[in-house]
Formats: C-alpha cells, sequence, structure tokens
C-alpha cells in the first residue's frame, strides 16, 4: 500500500473567517488511511467555539460586508477566479480524497476532483442567466418586481464519501447567490477542505464569507441549531438528516437534505446483457459501493434471472480489490472499521435471510490482510422484503430480485422508503421512458446513469427535501421578494 504518514499534509489552523486561525483546543482529528490503518495527516478537531466564531464571521459578512451587496456579475467574476484555480489542482485533490477516505484512483481521478470542477463551470453558466430580478405586470395594475435576495448564512455540511463534490454542491450556488458559509467537512475526510480553502483565499473571496472546521458530529449539531445560521444544506444518512429536519423545523429555519437511497436497476427482457453487466459494475459499485445514487437492487425478470445472476457473478469476482492508490483497482476499502463491520454484517444478515450468495461474502478479500476491504458481494433469488433490499448498505452489496413483469418490476422499485436515483435497461427506447416516468424518484437514465449539472438531483420520499444543480438549485440559496410600485393615476 502507498498510503503512509505525510507530514505535508498536516495542519495546525482551522480556516475561520477566510483566514488560517488557531483552534480553540488542543483536540485534534487523526486521519487514517483505510487502506493501511495507519495515520496520514493530522489537522485541529474542530469544537462549538470554532463553530461560533466562524458563524460570527458569516452573520458580520452578511450583515455589513460587501459580498452580498455586489452585483451578480461581480460575484460571478470572483467564482470563475475559483474554477480555473481549481482546474490546475485535480490531481493534487484527487490523490487528497484517495489518502483520505480511500476512493480508488481511478474513481477519484474520474469523479471525485473533476466532477466539481464542472460543476462550478455550469453554476457559473447557470448564473449568468439567472433571473436575479425581473418585472410582471401586476394583477391589479403596475408591475411587480420579483427579486432573487441570498438567503443569509448557510451551513453546509457534507459527508465523508464524496466529500469535495458534496462540499461545492453547496458553496458555489451559495456564493453566486450572495450568501455566507459554514463548512463542517466529516472528521473522516477533512483534507480535501484545506485544500479548498487555499483556493477560496487565492480567488480572492472576502473575508468572513466562508469557513471551513472540520469536526465530529456534537460540532455539527451545535451550527445546526445556531442561532446565526439561516439555512441547513446537508448530504448524509437519512437518520441524520430527519434530525435536522426537526431541528430547522423548530427554528422555521431553510433546509435542504440530500440523504440516502436504496435506488433499483430495471432490466427488461431485450437489454444487451454485455451492456447491462457493464453498467451495474458502475452504477452498483461506483466508489466501492459507497454511493447515494448506487443502484444496488437488480431487478431482471424470472426468465431471464439466472442468466443474469451468472454474468453478473463472473463480473463481480473479477473485480480488482485492493491499494486505492493502484490505478488498477476498482475496489477499495471502506472508510472506516465501523462501515467495514456494517457491511460484512448486511452480508451475514442475506445468508440468514436465505438469498443465495452468487459471489463474494464475509472475510477480507484474497491476499489482503489489514485495510478496511470487504469482498464484493452477489446475492440472487432476492426478495424485496428482506432487509438487504430495504435497507441501505453502502458497499459493495448486489442483491438480484426477480420480477414477473414490467409492471411487477416497477412496483417492485417503488416499494421503497427511498426514491433518489434508478435506471432501466432496454433497446426500446420509448418502453424505457415509460418505465422512467412510472418510477418515483428525484433522477433516472435509460441505459445510462449520470449527473448533468443543468437539470435538478434530489430525491422524493426518505431520499431528502430540496434539489441540487440546475437553476433549481441556485434557487435554494435564495429569498424571494416581490416588490409592488404605486399604480400611476389616472
Amino acid at each position: 500500500m502507498t498510503a503512509t504518514a505525510d507530514t505535508a499534509l498536516d495542519r495546525s489552523q482551522l480556516f475561520i473567517g477566510g483566514t488560517w486561525a488557531d483552534p480553540a483546543t488542543d483536540q485534534v482529528i487523526e486521519v487514517v488511511s483505510p487502506a493501511t490503518e495507519e495515520v496520514v495527516a493530522r489537522v485541529p478537531a474542530g469544537s462549538t467555539a470554532d463553530i461560533d466564531r466562524a458563524v460570527a464571521a458569516a452573520r458580520e459578512a452578511f450583515d455589513h460586508g460587501p459580498w452580498p451587496r455586489m452585483s451578480p456579475e461581480e460575484r460571478i467574476e470572483v467564482v470563475a477566479r475559483l474554477s480555473g484555480l481549481y482546474a490546475a489542482r485535480l490531481d493534487e485533490m484527487a490523490k487528497v480524497i484517495t489518502t483520505e477516505m480511500g476512493s480508488p484512483i481511478s474513481f477519484s481521478s474520474l469523479a471525485q476532483a473533476p466532477a466539481p470542477w464542472m460543476m462550478i463551470e455550469s453554476f457559473l453558466t447557470i448564473a449568468r442567466a439567472f433571473a436575479w430580478e425581473e418585472k410582471r405586470p401586476g394583477a391589479l395594475g403596475g408591475d411587480v418586481i420579483v427579486r432573487r435576495e441570498p438567503v443569509g448564512v448557510v451551513a453546509a455540511i457534507p459527508p465523508w464519501n464524496v466529500p469535495q463534490f458534496t462540499t461545492l454542491s453547496k458553496v458555489v450556488p451559495a456564493l453566486l447567490a450572495g450568501c455566507t458559509v459554514v463548512v463542517k467537512p466529516a472528521p473522516e475526510s477533512p483534507l480535501d477542505g484545506y485544500l479548498l480553502a487555499e483556493l477560496l483565499m487565492e480567488a480572492g473571496v472576502p473575508e468572513g464569507v466562508v469557513s471551513i472546521v472540520a469536526g465530529d458530529r456534537e460540532v455539527g449539531a451545535h451550527l445546526v441549531a445556531h442561532p446565526g445560521v439561516d439555512k441547513v444544506a446537508f448530504t448524509g444518512s437519512t437518520a441524520a438528516g430527519r434530525q435536522i429536519a426537526s431541528v430547522c423545523g423548530q427554528q422555521l429555519k431553510r433546509v435542504s437534505l440530500e440523504l440516502g437511497g436504496k435506488s433499483a436497476a430495471i432490466v427488461l427482457d431485450d437489454a444487451d446483457l454485455a451492456t447491462v453487466t457493464e453498467g451495474i459494475k458502475f452504477i452498483g459499485l461506483m466508489n466501492s459501493g459507497q454511493a447515494c445514487v448506487a443502484q444496488t437492487r437488480i431487478l431482471v425478470s424470472r426468465s431471464r434471472h439466472d442468466e443474469v445472476a451468472d454474468a453478473l457473478g463472473e463480473m463481480v469476482r473479477g473485480l480488482a480489490v485492493g491499494d486505492p492508490h493502484d490505478p488498477a483497482t476498482e475496489i477499495g476499502p471502506m472508510v472506516a472499521q465501523r462501515q467495514q463491520e456494517r457491511v460484512s454484517g448486511y452480508i451475514g444478515i442475506g445468508q440468514e435471510e436465505g438469498a443465495r450468495l452468487v459471489a463474494g461474502g464475509t472475510g477480507m478479500p484474497d491476499g489482503l490482510d489489514r485495510g478496511w476491504f470487504v469482498r464484493p458481494t452477489l446475492f440472487a433469488q432476492v426478495d424485496n422484503g428482506m432487509r438487504i433490499a430495504q435497507e441501505e448498505i453502502f458497499g459493495p452489496v448486489l442483491s438480484l430480485i426477480p420480477y414477473s413483469d414490467v409492471d411487477d418490476a416497477v412496483r417492485i422499485a417503488n416499494d421503497s422508503e427511498y426514491g433518489l436515483a434508478g435506471t432501466v435497461w432496454t433497446a426500446d427506447a420509448d418502453a424505457g421512458l415509460d418505465v422512467a416516468r412510472r418510477v418515483r424518484t428525484g433522477t433516472y437514465g435509460v441505459n445510462t446513469y449520470t449527473m448533468d449539472f443543468a437539470a435538478p438531483f434530489g430525491g422524493y420520499k426518505a431520499s431528502g427535501v430540496g434539489r441540487e444543480f440546475g437553476p433549481e438549485g441556485l434557487a435554494q440559496y435564495t429569498e424571494l421578494k416581490s416588490v409592488y410600485t404605486e399604480i400611476p393615476a389616472m
């Protein structure tokens, strides 16, 4: 394994109010490589006192500073500089993310690092055409001016699995809207946030506008409940999302939540098996299965079940598991030992529930004796009522579920508390679109799955509240104001 201690990644200060500042305590986060179980960096652990300082700086910058009072064009210019600076450090960002949380470097180089940059560029295009202020003819005579104004101080709380992507999905639209932001990265993945802090300073974001303070759940809870925060933007588990929504509801605080998923890929009988197998390899197992949009329920007709099971089983058994810094690795470690134990526990549950184990199983993958790895696993003959089909595992575990006809497939896909993503695989585009319209999820693909940053992303049901990306995502960081002009005297 190549992830070893690197003092160059150590930090001694926090990024508070747009400047480097000494932490309030001497508590430290040890960033541990999931591949080697060795400490790779030490950074300050943010405290509630540090959060108070960050919110105070954001509050002052919003209430009295220049950022919210700049024109949209002026803010766009600053964010455009950030985009250029970010693009120049994509390789560095990819390596940092792989080091801190174990994403295979192939995925970090494909998505973890470049997708945030593409997102910035997309939001810049959206912001340039956005209706920040428009005039409408009033129903009672005269004109009405409808303005989009910044929502205020934003608490941005990203998870560890795609840390930079989920951070910038909040920070960029918030900045373009004129908000100030306090980011609370997960303690498992604080290092990419420090790199972002350097870029924000270099881009010329004014002091006070952005703070980045990594910390534990207590620190996150303090930030969510802080009276100086106007909006919370959270990506993470549905359980945590429920708690955050409750706090925000009590305070009538704006909130957007991008939560869990248990998405289904529906394979119609006319689908090409090789295409399906390659597609499932990506949509089901991306980022070692640690993805909210992972489509881990594979729905296939009873007549093709065994054929698909054989093909997927061969694919799963052939996956390269190991050092995430090796470009050949397809499945890396789980982010932490607790996650390794969680995923292994679900594999055991699947066996206890009576699902047929086609590939994988409990225990360490062959050739590995350290690191938080699990064996990529495929179950067949899964009933949709089983826990492995209903609960989010967040690891490389696939469940093959038989259906009787297309209506049954749609019913099974919708039989979930989640509604985040999904796909259908077919040679008939019209049939695929018909299925897409019937499955209750926020995003869907026909023979593909992607996130287009020009379109809204988010979930139905327990998969979240609100949307990211597209004009809809930018609008989440604004308040609507209607200004009525006097009716001319007759």
